[in-house]
């Protein structure tokens, strides 16, 4: 009992205010929408037995500034012909505490994507295709590896999940000036806004908070996705704009990574706000299975601000991350191409300047535990 009502202060206290619900990449058309399986805000897994924690997070972003390397292309933008995806999407998810240390989580996510371009319709005029519907979902089980009761400053989780291939990689819409004599054609929409990747895939998870000073919390966390699926049969058409880009007929099923870490404060027993930074994106080349296929490799830098509210069983939270850094690196391909032609490349990517996540959640606590309210302000003051 002593133990329980630990876990329910700290997590009415100074623990639920170190992020939104889900690790969200930047906006780089690299980096698909994905988070981790199991969840990576501590206020949705310091459960005790029984408890389950349910919400949604939402998250936004406009991708639009093209880089190659780490140097922009301002270009694209002054003379219109940027690439712009707009990004929506929905995380639901539900985690259960089966003992004070060991939780399990689903997340249900749902997207909706818009791409505007002139190259993929023909370069005559700027055209839309679009994507929405159900995206992968991810299941997974945390384990804190010290005991709440001993480690009541600070503590680390792990975690492991597994992607489901729910989401629809073979989604498709209308391209203009793209068929036989300029005519339209129904062809797989570009990676970025696919809603999934096609394959089964392993996530390992990490968390941790450790008290700094009086209301000062360090919080870090982050995963990374195992795709051991090579490839997913969509076709890209990439190999009709140019015949270097042969290798890049079909989707890859890319891995994905995020880490990040900062620091939250209390402002009073309602409101926090935190402050750090995160780095996430897609690597070159996966940690198992090949690398053929078309993906462009990213990643982004980011100052990650936030702030939330809790009340009793409710919070809120809004982290708007801003990049600082951008690198589209060389792909499989581009290294391929310039070892076979002697001429340097390094294909480009779209990158937003900020994304907004906005997390809501509600608490479902166990009613046979009873939690001392002074024992509560106790911490809180």
């Amino acid at each position: 009992m002593k133990s329980k009502k630990l876990l329910y202060t700290l997590c009415g206290s100074v623990l639920l205010f170190f992020g939104v619900k889900s690790v969200q990449a930047q906006g780089c058309v690299a980096i698909r929408h994905f988070s981790s399986c199991v969840g990576n805000t501590l206020e949705s897994n310091l459960l005790g037995p029984g408890d389950i924690q349910i919400g949604t997070n939402y998250r936004y972003f406009k991708s639009f500034r093209h880089f190659r390397g780490t140097e922009e292309e301002p270009d694209r933008v002054a003379n219109g012909s940027e690439v712009i995806n707009h990004s929506h999407s929905w995380d639901f998810f539900l985690t259960y505490g089966i003992t004070d240390r060991l939780y399990t989580s689903i997340t249900i996510p749902t997207v909706i994507n818009t791409r505007s371009s002139l190259y993929e319709h023909g370069r005559e005029e700027r055209n839309m295709t679009y994507s929405r519907g159900l995206a992968d979902i991810r299941v997974g089980v945390g384990y804190w590896l010290f005991d709440l009761e001993k480690h009541q400053n600070g503590n680390l989780a792990l975690g492991l999940g597994l992607k489901l291939p729910t989401g629809n990689y073979n989604a498709s819409d209308i391209f203009y000036n793209v068929g036989p004599e300029g005519s339209p054609q129904v062809r797989p929409v570009d990676q970025s806004i696919q809603p999934g990747d096609g394959g089964f895939g392993i996530t390992l998870d990490f968390q941790f908070y450790q008290k700094i000073a009086e209301k000062f919390f360090a919080y870090g966390g982050g995963f990374y996705l195992l795709n051991p699926r090579e490839t997913n049969g969509t076709r890209t058409f990439r190999e009709t704009l140019s015949p270097i880009l042969e290798n890049e007929a079909i989707m890859a099923v890319p891995d994905q990574f995020s880490v990040r870490a900062g620091v939250s404060h209390s402002f009073s027993n309602t409101i926090s706000g935190s402050l750090g930074a995160r780095y996430e994106g897609v690597p070159v080349k996966d940690l198992i299975g090949g690398n053929e296929g078309f993906r462009r490799p990213g990643n982004v830098l980011s100052i990650d601000p936030g702030i939330a509210f809790m009340k009793n069983s409710f919070s809120l939270n809004l982290n708007v991350p801003f990049a600082v850094r951008r690198d589209r690196p060389q792909s499989v391909t581009d290294k391929q191409t310039e070892e076979a032609t002697g001429n340097p490349r390094n294909g480009d990517a779209a990158f937003a300047d900020y994304l907004i996540n906005v997390g809501v959640s509600y608490r479902f606590a166990n009613k046979k535990v009873k939690v001392d309210p002074a024992l509560m302000n106790e911490f809180k003051n």
